[in-house]
């Protein structure tokens, strides 16, 4: 039966949901997803899994504590990531502030990505990868259209900038509300002299863990990297998992690691208690 009539349209649009083989969309309930769960994580603490196909985005607000890992699934994914505080999306990530009061450019396990009010949106607890970006940001239309001859978002190379506008609209932001983004899973260095060079990919299964230490809104495009060499769009599967977790407390010795990293959690912690949230 064709889409051309109401009746097959629903008819196809069911068939479409029950089939086995759509492995890249969100499970709902998560706890009934197959993607495997790290030690000591109960299924019924999941509360987001997921598989983005490349050239897809995703967005998530999770509550204060919850753990979100990001899983590089062919070596070909790169994760663009924008992060905001969901209950007051004006204070979001600012790249500048988390890479200058953190003296690191290069973000892995142990680094918190800062918002440009001084707080911690989210912490690095885990990371399996080792490459990623906070210098270079996500593509835009124009270069995509440049280099790969199309860059909307329902096209057949997405430009991150697209994306990851169309994950901002679903919680009443917009274009102007898109800073520089993080990405993860495709590597740049940077030599004495400034000049940057494409690490590509860790590989396959390269996977890093967030934990959210505010009430967290993650917008994700799974999209080339802009300094990616290939002539082609080549972008691979994105597996998202989150689930329930606890905060970074005064006893987790990554809120004392170093004394930016402590004035940070504790202009955290003095917002939330005043807002009653902590």
């Amino acid at each position: 039966m064709g889409t051309a009539t109401t009746t097959g349209a629903r008819e196809h649009a069911r068939t479409q949901e029950a089939a086995a083989d759509v492995a890249t969309m969100p499970t709902r309930p998560a706890a009934a997803s197959a993607i495997a769960r790290p030690d000591g994580v109960l299924a019924a603490d999941l509360v987001h899994a997921e598989v983005v196909a490349g050239g897809g985005y995703t967005h998530l607000a999770v509550a204060r504590g919850t753990h979100v890992r990001l899983t590089d699934l062919t070596g070909d994914a790169c994760a663009h990531v924008l992060a905001y505080r969901s209950d007051r999306p004006f204070e979001r990530l600012n790249v500048a502030d988390t890479v200058k009061v953190q003296w690191q450019a290069y973000l892995t396990a142990g680094h918190l990505l800062l918002s440009d009010q001084g707080r911690v949106l989210a912490s690095i607890v885990a990371d399996t990868s080792g490459h990623q970006d906070a210098l270079f940001g996500t593509t835009t239309r124009a270069r995509n259209e440049q280099r790969y001859g199309d860059g909307s978002a329902q096209g057949p190379s997405p430009a991150g900038r697209e994306l990851l506008a169309l994950g901002a609209a679903k919680h009443g932001l917009a274009r102007r509300d898109l800073p520089p983004s993080i990405s993860f899973f495709q590597g740049v260095r940077v030599d004495d002299e400034g000049r940057p060079t494409f690490l590509g990919s860790a590989g396959a299964g390269a996977a890093v863990t967030f934990r959210a230490e505010v009430p967290l809104l993650l917008l994700v495009a799974n999209t080339a990297h802009p300094l990616d060499p290939r002539p082609a769009f080549t972008v691979g599967d994105l597996e998202v998992l989150a689930w329930r977790g606890a905060p970074t407390d005064p006893k987790d010795p990554l809120w004392t690691a170093t004394p930016e990293g402590r004035r940070a959690f504790t202009n955290t912690l003095a917002d939330l208690t005043a807002r009653g949230i902590a």
